[in-house]
């Protein structure tokens, strides 16, 4: 089968600081991470087996913390973008690691969806971090936070970023009708997909790919249909991902964050962002 997975671990830990974020600078304890790179190792070890049944895979790392600056995270990556049958392997990450690591990576496989923190990064060392992916050859998307305070600091990357880098933004929905019309204008200019994040989508009985063909799975080898809804449908390790897989209409009455809105049966953004759909980078916009 042909299988989308999200992993999370038990990391939980980042190197930032950002106010919205409820997981800004935690702290792993010593055995939390021991225990978060023998998941990760079983994990990448699962995948490697499942070549023999004929799987394809495409996977992302959206860890609650920063997954990079961990070497065992960096070394899945390399040793997942070389599998014969891992079609995409893309990590959700602020950029803040050096990247030599990152040669080593099959680039026709591995991407970055970078998400610039004006608070905790200065704007010419993130730029120069995506100029080093963009010389490797690595594909990835830029985005960050809506927030209002942020809006000069977002403008500014626009500009430092070359043109064909896309730039998403995610809506600050903490406070309702938080914009105004001028605003929603302005991160448009920035972001022509922006609307599209800004709105919840009802999903209550709607046809969605979660649990049939994307499932989320965690370090403990339990797999949810979706991040948001916190029902285990069974243990990727003990049950094997075809046993799991069953049509399930979603459950939840809205769908508002893009890892989970672009699977559903009538979403127009996969076809929007194609291939570059796990890394947020839409190939109908960078054609």
């Amino acid at each position: 089968m042909r299988a989308t997975l999200y992993y999370r671990g038990k990391l939980s830990s980042c190197n930032y600081d950002c106010p919205y974020c409820p997981f800004s600078k935690t702290v792993d304890s010593k055995e939390t991470l021991e225990v978060d790179e023998q998941q990760l190792r079983q994990f990448v070890n699962w995948v490697r087996d499942q070549e023999s049944a004929g799987h394809q895979f495409s996977i992302f790392f959206n860890p609650y913390g920063e997954a990079l600056v961990r070497r065992w995270y960096r070394e899945a990556m390399i040793e997942l973008s070389h599998m014969p049958h891992v079609d995409k392997i893309a990590v959700q990450t602020n950029l803040s690691v050096k990247l030599d690591w990152a040669r080593e990576l099959n680039r026709d496989k591995a991407a970055f969806w970078a998400t610039y923190h004006p608070r905790e990064t200065k704007e010419s060392s993130f730029v120069k971090q995506c100029l080093t992916l963009r010389e490797m050859g690595l594909a990835f998307s830029v985005g960050t936070v809506g927030l209002r305070s942020a809006f000069p600091a977002i403008e500014s990357m626009r500009q430092a970023l070359p043109d064909d880098v896309y730039m998403w933004i995610n809506a600050f929905k903490d406070r309702p009708q938080y914009y105004s019309m001028e605003e929603v204008d302005f991160l448009r200019s920035v972001d022509p997909l922006f609307e599209g994040n800004l709105r919840d989508y009802g999903s209550l009985g709607k046809r969605c790919s979660a649990g049939s063909e994307v499932f989320y799975v965690q370090g403990s080898g339990h797999v949810k249909r979706c991040y948001k809804d916190r029902r285990i449908i069974g243990h990727l390790y003990r049950d094997g991902l075809q046993a799991l897989a069953a049509d399930r209409p979603c459950g939840m009455k809205k769908c508002g964050c893009y890892i989970g809105y672009i699977h559903m049966e009538d979403s127009p953004f996969r076809d929007i962002f194609g291939s570059g759909l796990l890394e947020r980078n839409p190939v109908l916009i960078n054609q």
